[in-house]
């Protein structure tokens, strides 16, 4: 019998010493030579209760708003979604929700916690394989420390059930991304998000150059940058796969339609440029990231359907970021086009909600009043469908993961904090009882952390 099944994760030090092991049935897709699919997930949910949330105010995360509601779950899914009048079926524990709210879990589209974990040392320091402008070969899940407590402060904080962690922005190519759960696990494998594809970080802009061009190679300009990816690309479509190359196998996969493109990019000049770059090539950009200029070519990224995954409010901070506005996911959002609130940032991922609702007051000023359960899906399906996910979280649909976040009020007030957190229908966090808030290994014995008594 595993540990955690034992202990059944009752306590921070039950939940920090769980190990998510078993092999799951439902792993991403990329394999080696032989067929066999390396650092498989071994993800496998904690034990959880059928259960009732009734009385609440469920925004379901694709636009949905219902008073009154009942959100039913057990087995590790969602069951049923409804008003009140939705029967709930024998042995099922009842938990009152009235005044408070629910959503699905919040997911974090980019993040570099377990890559660039707490505390922030250069020994830590592991983010960005900074020593060519293409590292394809490199994949971020093998630096990821499980022990970062940035995770278990973004799950206590901010509500955050799966996030993607991506390699840094110093490279054209930087490698693979990994979804992660956001569970205490021994190892990354334990974290892995069964069945997401995996992810391929790219940059473009100001990055490459100065970090490149200043060591006095190429790229030092924007058009360098475009022609070793271009020329990155071609190498790549005439791999054949005889003699393994792990960097021509993950951009195989991006040709493929098998791993997913995220491209850092601020300027809306250089995001067009990269579509055409990709329609040259046979690839599709899921998402663009950071992506300050995205509202004034709206049309375009509704056209090629590429979400934006930004911030609400940080820009100006460099040249690239200058012409940035707060007002950008509200015109994005009136074009049509995909819109993702994205942290980048081990604090900023412990108050998403915060940052859709500061997104939303910026649209509103500017006469164009975005519903809340609209924003929610900012935080929610729509970085789950730029991560390949949708069909398996991001929304409270029967069949899907119960992941969900009980809020202690209206998640887009700066008042509200989550007061429980299921993931895969286990309560993960409980912020009215002290057993239920997990904390990193790292964190027990320091001064005013692992305390459980």
């Amino acid at each position: 019998m595993r540990l955690r099944a034992l202990l059944t994760c009752g306590g921070a030090l039950a939940l920090a010493a769980c190990s998510a092991s078993g092999p799951s049935d439902d792993v991403a897709s990329a394999s080696d030579a032989s067929g066999e699919t390396p650092f498989a997930s071994t993800y496998s949910p904690y034990p959880g209760a059928a259960t009732a949330l009734v009385g609440a105010t469920v925004f379901d995360g694709a636009g949905g708003r219902i008073e009154n509601g009942t959100v039913l779950f057990a087995d590790g899914e969602v069951v049923a979604v409804g008003d009140s009048s939705l029967a709930i079926p024998a042995g099922y524990t009842r938990l009152d929700g009235t005044g408070k709210f629910v959503t699905p879990g919040i997911i974090d589209i980019h993040s570099h916690l377990g890559d660039y974990p707490t505390p922030s040392v250069d020994a830590h320091s592991d983010g960005n394989e900074a020593t060519d402008p293409t590292t394809p070969e490199v994949w971020a899940e093998h630096s990821v420390w499980p022990q970062d407590p940035g995770f278990s402060r973004a799950l206590a904080n901010g509500g955050i059930t799966s996030l993607q962690i991506l390699p840094g922005s110093a490279n054209l190519m930087g490698g693979r991304s990994v979804t992660l759960k956001n569970v205490p696990a021994r190892t990354v494998q334990g974290m892995k998000f069964p069945g997401a594809p995996y992810g391929f970080k790219m940059a473009c802009g100001e990055n490459p150059k100065r970090v490149y061009g200043g060591r006095g190679r190429m790229p030092s300009t924007r058009m360098g940058n475009f022609a070793v990816n271009r020329q990155t690309w071609l190498d790549a479509k005439a791999y054949d796969g005889k003699k393994r190359d792990l960097g021509k196998e993950t951009l195989k996969g991006v040709l493929d339609g098998e791993i997913l493109i995220h491209n850092h990019c601020y300027r809306a000049d250089e995001m067009a440029l990269v579509m055409d770059m990709a329609k040259e090539m046979g690839y599709r950009v899921s998402a663009f990231h950071h992506a300050v200029e995205a509202y004034k070519i709206g049309d375009l990224l509704r056209e090629n359907e590429v979400c934006s995954a930004i911030w609400a409010d940080w820009y100006g901070f460099k040249m690239e970021s200058y012409d940035g506005i707060p007002e950008n996911a509200a015109m994005l959002q009136r074009e049509g086009a995909c819109v993702v609130i994205h942290s980048d940032d081990e604090n900023g991922i412990q108050r998403l909600n915060q940052e859709a609702a500061k997104a939303q007051a910026a649209g509103r000023r500017m006469g164009m009043d975005i519903t809340d359960a609209s924003v929610i899906g900012w935080i929610t399906l729509n970085p789950a469908k730029a991560m390949g996910i949708d069909n398996l979280t991001g929304s409270l649909e029967a069949g899907k993961m119960a992941d969900v976040v009980l809020w202690n009020g209206n998640p887009l007030s700066v008042y509200s904090r989550p007061e429980k957190v299921w993931i895969d229908g286990a309560l993960m966090f409980d912020a009215l009882d002290r057993k239920r808030r997990p904390v990193s290994d790292f964190e027990l014995g320091q001064p005013g952390e692992g305390d459980v008594k």
